[in-house]
Formats: structure tokens, C-alpha cells, sequence
């Protein structure tokens, strides 16, 4: 009788994208914390209650169309569709920025109606919220940025498995940053 040995494939995850997918994971459980104590003060009483600017709800149309760009960006990567990566990437970046704009037109639309951290606690926490996922997002443009520099580079290694995994987890983080919008932009017109 003859015995056949087979090998076991064992499926790793790349330790980046590990890396990223636990980073993702504790800013869920910072947000949720943050959220969770905006209740909890909320219900405590002396709370202001204030609109959101409508530039978030512009913003949030961007960040959805820049990730469906960069979603798209990459697909085109996969497929060795160089021209159409390079034209949707640039694309991606400029709605990032775009987003970027219009968060900030909204901010001045609350420092117009005195939303300051030290205004109230509803004012304190609001600006902890958006400023925390704004921080993430300034990380965000910042990698967007490096791959659309290294996309356009003539001596390059961009088209090489290192750049389609970089490009999976700038993707991914992105679209992370988009779904956590989405979260807080609900909590915070919910909790109105």
C-alpha cells in the first residue's frame, strides 16, 4: 500500500496586513468608548444641543464617491490597467481632499456658532469625535499621497507585489475611515 502524503497548506495573513486590521480594531473600541461616554454625559444633564453643519453631509457624499474611486483604482491596478489606476487614484485623492475641505468649512460653520471645547460638555465631546477621526483621516491622505507620488514615478517598482499590497492596505484603511464617518456622522445626528 502506498502512501500519499500531502502538504498541508496553511493560509497566512501578511503580518502588514494583521498589523493594520488590529490597529483598525482598537480604534473601533477607542470610538466606542468615546461614543459610549457621550451618552453617558448626555444623560447626565447641561447639555447643549446644536445642528450639524450641512458640509458634513456633503463631506459624506465625497468620502463615499473617493472610495468607491480608490476601490476602483485598484481594481484597475490588479488587472495591469495602468492608465486607468493613475487617472481613478488621482481621482481618489482629490475627493480626499475635497473631503478634507469641507470638514474644515464645517468647522468654521461651528466656531461661527461658538462650538468650542470649552463652550460645554456636548461641545467638548463633539469636537473629540470629529477631531479623533479627523487625525485618522490626515494619516489617511498621507498614504494616499505616497502612492499616487510612487504611481506616477517612471523608475518605479510600483507595479510589483509590494506595491499591490500597499495599495490593498491604503485602500483598506481608507475605507475604514470612510465607514467610520459614516458611524459617527449617524451617532451624532441621532443623539439630537
Amino acid at each position: 500500500m502506498e502512501m500519499v502524503a500531502r502538504q498541508n497548506k496553511i493560509r497566512r495573513i501578511h503580518p502588514k496586513k494583521f498589523a493594520l486590521w488590529i490597529s483598525m480594531l482598537s480604534m473601533i473600541m477607542l470610538f466606542s468608548a468615546f461614543t459610549s461616554a457621550y451618552i453617558v454625559q448626555k444623560a447626565a444633564g447641561d447639555w447643549l444641543q446644536f445642528p450639524l453643519p450641512v458640509e458634513f453631509f456633503y463631506s459624506t457624499g465625497v468620502i463615499l464617491a473617493c472610495s468607491l474611486f480608490l476601490h476602483m483604482a485598484y481594481k484597475s491596478f490588479v488587472n495591469k490597467n495602468y492608465l486607468y489606476y493613475q487617472l481613478f487614484w488621482s481621482v481618489g485623492l482629490f475627493l480626499a481632499l475635497l473631503f478634507v475641505a469641507l470638514q474644515y468649512q464645517g468647522w468654521l460653520h461651528l466656531n461661527e456658532w461658538e462650538i468650542f471645547v470649552h463652550t460645554n460638555q456636548s461641545s467638548s465631546f463633539f469636537v473629540m469625535l470629529v477631531g479623533a477621526h479627523a487625525l485618522h483621516v490626515l494619516g489617511g491622505i498621507a498614504a494616499l499621497m505616497t502612492s499616487w507620488i510612487l504611481a506616477f514615478r517612471k523608475n518605479t517598482k510600483e507595479w510589483s507585489d509590494k506595491g499591490q499590497l500597499r495599495l490593498e492596505l491604503t485602500c483598506t484603511y481608507w475605507h475604514f475611515v470612510d465607514v467610520l464617518w459614516l458611524y459617527l456622522l449617524a451617532f451624532l445626528w441621532f443623539q439630537q
